[in-house]
Formats: structure tokens, C-alpha cells, sequence
């Protein structure tokens, strides 16, 4: 059973930085791409960045240059580096794979007060 756990979140101001983990089970981690996602309340969820290996990433318009993602294939884990922290990036943060998403986790907040 495919499995992602998110970690990480926390309430930062405006300005703060956080870095979120997500960690994978039951699926070979290299070679996919991953995604993380987020859903702000009364939203839809979005994906912010999404990285197929460390050189091949990409970036929602509303993160690029703030944020980064990268991943350890040995451990099957992704991360989310989040700087300049704005009140727009609060939300529920998920990981999942691009293609074939499975069951959702349970997210980890991130709440950014101004």
C-alpha cells in the first residue's frame, strides 16, 4: 500500500521560513516524480512544486524563488523549503506522485501570521 507522511508544518510570521518532509512508502521513491500540494481553506487543492529528480523541478508562479523542493531517493523522502513565508501560503501541505496520485495523507499545517 503506497503511503505518504508529511511533517514539518508549524505558525511562522510573515517572513518566516519552514521545511516540510514527506516521507514514502510502498513504492520504489527514484524516478518518480512527486508533487507537493496544498489546500487553503474554502480552495481547491493546487500543486505548488513537483520534482521527477533533483535537476528536473518546477514551480507554481505563486512559490517560484521562495520556495524549494528537493528529495533523497535513499531515504524516499522529498522536501519543502519555504522562505519568505507570505499570510497567501497558509494551507494544508500534502505530498503525493504526479502520475497515478494515491490516497491522500493527512497534510501538515503550515499557518503564516502577518
Amino acid at each position: 500500500q503506497v503511503q505518504f507522511v508529511e511533517s514539518g508544518g508549524g505558525t511562522v510570521q510573515a517572513g518566516g521560513s519552514l521545511r516540510l518532509s514527506c516521507t514514502a512508502s510502498g513504492i520504489p521513491f527514484s524516478g518518480k516524480a512527486i508533487g507537493w500540494y496544498r489546500q487553503a481553506p474554502g480552495k481547491q487543492r493546487e500543486l505548488v512544486a513537483n520534482s521527477i529528480n533533483t535537476s528536473n523541478v518546477r514551480y507554481a508562479d505563486s512559490v517560484k524563488g521562495r520556495f524549494t523542493i528537493s528529495r533523497d531517493n535513499a531515504k524516499n523522502t522529498v522536501y519543502l523549503q519555504m522562505n519568505s513565508l507570505e499570510p497567501e501560503d497558509t494551507a494544508v501541505y500534502y505530498c503525493n506522485r504526479i502520475v497515478a496520485p494515491a490516497s491522500w495523507g493527512q497534510g501538515t499545517q503550515v499557518t503564516v501570521s502577518s
